[in-house]
């Protein structure tokens, strides 16, 4: 085991770092999927995936909010599998 209960003791000490620790492993969600996406295409540099990750993610920035930006990348809600799978805690498929 990598890490002690005690090495978390920070995460309940205040509100503030508990809700930072989220966005971080929320983070790691949406990077996981995304990375996903290009790994099912058989091809991490798909061009066609890229460029949609270019078009729905990278360009589009601030103008639309980043949960339609994520469903028109995908063509769904964020999954947690990915995440999971990527920190050995699920098997693979």
């Amino acid at each position: 085991m990598r890490h002690r209960p005690a090495h978390f003791l920070h995460l309940f000490c205040s509100s503030s770092y508990a809700a930072g620790y989220y966005v971080y492993l929320w983070a790691e969600v949406l990077d996981a999927d995304v990375f996903a996406a290009f790994e099912e295409t058989g091809n991490v540099f798909d061009p066609a995936t890229a460029e949609k990750a270019r078009q729905f993610i990278y360009s589009a920035g601030n103008t639309v909010a980043p949960d339609a930006l994520f469903r028109q990348f995908r063509g769904r809600d964020p999954d947690i599998k990915y995440m999971l799978r990527k920190k050995g805690l699920v098997a693979s498929e």
